[in-house]
């Protein structure tokens, strides 16, 4: 017979649960506890081990504000994350526990923002089918824009003559460890003026979490006798690549380095055996955006939220 136990997350849980992430079916990096972590001071951590009698059998990353639960507001998705191998009777029963446990602490409402279903190493769809069943509504539908590189490369072929015809140019492209003149010359100014917002990660994180996964972060410049001119730092995860942050100068964009340094990056990872190439969402209807990206070669893909009242 099977039993259920939910335990919140201690710090004496770091190894297994960091463990469980590296072989579940869904996990990124992104669910690290070091990942995790970086950002504590702004989120009360209400993560979860789902254990099936005495085997982890799922982690589900969240956090508390008030009477609500989120799966993860420091985090660009989440839900539950599966161990490899597991029926749907199972996922159906995980989620049922969890109600029941967050019921237990007055838990009134859950947010889930699910994650993009190309980061899947095997299909999750078991996890939103329960949720629908359990009555979860979608609230939020973003436009997810991501390269299937099994697909043929359809980037345009305007976008396609301007980068041949920059390709002796003198374009110095550098993967580079000190974030410093790309964030303070480069993202912040552009971010300010042209969004009036800041980057989601401070310098100081940012470094940080290149110090704890030099292998999953990147970060690549474009440069011009000396001068960077645009740069995308790229956060790795098995089989995808996500351009986390891109931004170009106003001298850059007369060059077009910014759209130069991506179709560098696609054709690289491209060659590397990568499945996709995430280029992030697009909301309020921003059009401009969403054909840049397909110019570059995307297709269109959903981020979906829910919402579940407990």
């Amino acid at each position: 017979m099977s039993t259920y136990t939910i335990k919140k997350y201690q710090k004496e849980d770091y190894s297994l649960w960091n463990d469980f992430i590296d072989n579940s079916k869904n996990g990124t990096f992104l669910f690290n506890r070091d990942f995790m972590e970086y950002h504590s001071d702004r989120f009360l951590d209400f993560s979860l081990l789902v254990f099936n009698n005495s085997t982890l059998i799922a982690v589900f990353p969240a956090n508390i504000k008030n009477e609500a639960v989120y799966s993860h507001q420091g985090l660009t998705y989440g839900g539950i994350i599966l161990k490899k191998s597991i029926g749907g009777e199972k996922v159906r029963n995980i989620l049922s526990e969890i109600i029941k446990f967050l019921d237990s602490y007055k838990v009134r409402n859950l947010f889930v923002k699910t994650i993009p279903i190309f980061y899947n190493k095997k299909p999750t769809n078991e996890f939103t089918f329960f949720l629908l069943e359990h009555g979860g509504k979608i609230y939020r539908r973003d436009l997810n824009l991501a390269i299937d590189y099994s697909l043929p490369s359809s980037i345009h072929k305007s976008k396609l003559k301007h980068y041949e015809k920059r390709k002796d140019i003198g374009f110095e492209i550098q993967e580079v460890n000190d974030f410093s003149g790309f964030w303070n010359s480069v993202l912040i100014p552009r971010l300010k003026e042209k969004h009036n917002v800041k980057p989601v990660h401070t310098l100081q994180e940012i470094h940080l979490l290149k110090k704890k996964f030099p292998e999953s972060i990147k970060q690549f410049v474009i440069s011009l006798d000396k001068e960077v001119l645009a740069g995308i730092t790229i956060f790795k995860n098995e089989g995808v690549v996500k351009s986390q942050y891109g931004a170009v100068t106003d001298k850059g964009e007369q060059y077009r380095a910014l759209d130069f340094l991506f179709i560098s990056l696609i054709d690289k990872y491209r060659k590397e055996g990568y499945r996709f190439f995430d280029m992030g969402t697009v909301t309020e209807n921003n059009f401009g955006l969403l054909k840049q990206k397909e110019e570059l070669g995307c297709e269109i893909y959903t981020q979906d939220f829910y919402e579940l009242v407990v």
